[in-house]
């Protein structure tokens, strides 16, 4: 009887292993691996980036990369666990409506912190160099796409009315923006949670959503039209007399504009990125060899990092970089066309999304093609919050895919027998 006991345990022991196995069966094995990728090469490059900034501090330099380490490993913790663990279901369910009612407190929270280039958007945890800041705002970002794939995806009962559709979704998303922009001064962020909101909100096919849809395509139109005319004499002397824009934000519309006026003010990081990426030529400096590092460029580890890695890598490493990018980015379409779920589209194009506007966002800053929003190089770029939560973005888009995969072997095993 014992004997008997004992090897029902061992059955129930390897079945749920076999269990565990079927829920990570099913992962992208590319993105999985371009992110482990990046991940890698991002914690390299801030200690590169870090020795300019810590100049006869190595024991800065060290902290700077253990902290990049350890939120590297949370974030694939994060990664990992949302793979295996979440389901399309979860947005349905009332431990959302709590998550997003944690997320506005957090929002709110970091207004009790000190500013850090005009922007409230940290909260900051320890003191000196063993401070550790967070920022709420980089999951809003993928609360902004989870929202909309729980209340517009796989909605497509035409009788209920248009505003009732979408009023849940719109006004927690327009709380996530005026939060960001008007407390927390973090114009870089609202832009990339508008962005999301604006791409995700596409996706869905209800009738009722097409006005919505028509509205919230007016802004990124307007914004282009305005850089457009920012660049001519007359737009860069009306950003000068806006009021409503603080002074930082100014500086980098004229920098932007034209850096050059401004060698020695606004525009001096900007040419000193500009400089970087010609000096790193085809094959770079080599790593570790940065020279612009040295010359008062305060962001070198976040908002131009970028021009480090190009000054030391040269164009074939911005290339290899762009090309885990892209990877990234295809597999998420590819999946996206796959899958029937229009819930599950929005969750893999929404991360999508967020990787590709913080691209275009970050590379057309120190390139000069855009104002700079001091968005962070997804998984390059240090900082713990950003890290974590592109890492949770991807394991909700591996637990759709792995879904997707498991169904479609499920079906072929049943066609074969």
């Amino acid at each position: 009887m014992v004997e008997f006991s004992s090897m029902t345990q061992k059955a129930e022991r390897k079945k749920k292993k076999l269990l565990n196995f079927a829920m990570i069966h099913g992962r992208d094995p590319w993105i999985h691996t371009a992110v482990l990728f990046l991940a890698l090469f991002g914690i390299l490059m801030i200690g590169s980036a870090s020795m300019g900034t810590s100049i006869g501090s190595f024991r800065t330099i060290i902290i700077n990369i253990a902290k990049q380490v350890i939120f590297i490993i949370l974030g694939y913790w994060l990664m990992s666990f949302a793979s295996r663990k979440f389901h399309l279901g979860f947005l349905k369910e009332y431990g959302f409506s709590m998550l997003i009612i944690l997320q506005v407190v957090l929002l709110l929270a970091c207004r009790i912190f000190p500013a850090v280039n005009g922007s409230y958007a940290w909260i900051r945890l320890g003191f000196g160099s063993l401070e550790v800041t967070l920022q709420p705002a980089e999951f809003a970002k993928i609360c902004t796409f989870l929202l909309i794939a729980g209340h517009l995806g796989d909605r497509h009962n035409t009788k209920i009315r248009s505003w009732d559709l979408v009023k849940r979704p719109f006004v927690i998303i327009l709380i996530f923006l005026g939060i960001i922009m008007l407390i927390q001064h973090d114009l870089g962020s609202a832009s990339v949670v508008y962005l999301i909101a604006f791409i995700c909100l596409l996706i869905p096919r209800n009738p009722k959503l097409k006005p919505w849809k028509i509205l919230v395509s007016v802004i990124p139109v307007l914004a282009v039209v305005g850089w457009l005319y920012i660049l001519t004499p007359n737009g860069t002397n009306m950003i000068s007399h806006l009021s409503f824009l603080k002074e930082y934000q100014k500086e980098r519309f004229l920098s932007a504009a034209d850096p050059f006026q401004y060698p020695y003010d606004q525009g001096y990081q900007l040419i000193q990125s500009l400089i970087a990426f010609s000096d790193g030529g085809w094959f770079g400096r080599g790593f570790g060899s940065s020279v612009r590092k040295y010359m008062s460029f305060p962001e070198a580890t976040n908002d131009f990092i970028l021009a480090i890695v190009v000054e030391e890598t040269g164009y074939v490493g911005f290339l290899i970089l762009m090309l885990m990018y892209g990877i990234i980015i295809f597999r998420l379409f590819l999946y996206a066309r796959k899958v029937r779920s229009e819930a599950g589209k929005i969750i893999l194009i929404g991360t999508a999304s967020y990787f590709l506007v913080h691209i275009f966002l970050n590379v057309g800053g120190v390139t000069g093609l855009i104002p700079l929003t001091g968005v962070p190089l997804p998984l390059i770029s240090s900082g713990g919050s950003s890290a974590m939560a592109f890492m949770l973005a991807i394991g909700l888009s591996q637990a759709v895919i792995a879904k997707y995969n498991r169904d479609q072997e499920k079906m072929h095993a049943d066609h074969s027998r």
